[in-house]
């Protein structure tokens, strides 16, 4: 589920929340990512191995937890062409437990710098109170 706010990315201003994205993770979906994106690590899908490296419990995939950061971007421009960066760091990982709820993932992205040329929007993501993911910043080019 998203929410946007199409009215400011013609003029947003620093402060604007442009859109916030929640996405549930659950085995199934660490599967069916795995599937598309070749990446069959067990720590993605067996909690012995993952327990065995040192984790919690089996995680999402880092690069599926950056999509939903990303779709902050995506369903505020409602495009990609005008998006000149993207960048993150991973961390804390998504822990996702066997149960048919599995867990909530939160992006909210917030512009914090427009000038004549570019808007910086910070991405906050979140899997509970954890941030998952610093440092998210994408530059998109004015109109």
């Amino acid at each position: 589920m998203s929410e946007t706010r199409s009215d400011v990315v013609a003029g947003p201003v620093k402060g604007d929340v442009v859109a916030r994205v929640r996405e549930t993770f659950t085995r199934e979906r660490l599967v069916r990512y795995a599937g598309a994106s070749g990446d069959f690590n067990p720590i993605h899908w067996s909690d012995r191995i993952a327990t065995a490296m040192g984790l919690p419990g089996v995680i999402a995939h880092g690069m599926l937890t950056m999509g939903v950061a990303s779709r902050v971007i995506t369903d505020w421009l409602g495009e990609t062409e005008r998006l000149l960066s993207f960048q993150t760091r991973f961390v804390k990982p998504v822990v996702v437990p066997d149960t048919d709820e599995g867990v909530e993932v939160t992006a909210v992205g917030t512009v914090s710098a427009v000038d004549d040329e570019t808007i910086t929007v910070l991405i906050d993501c979140r899997c509970g109170d954890d941030k998952v993911l610093g440092a998210a910043r994408a530059v998109v080019r004015r109109v």
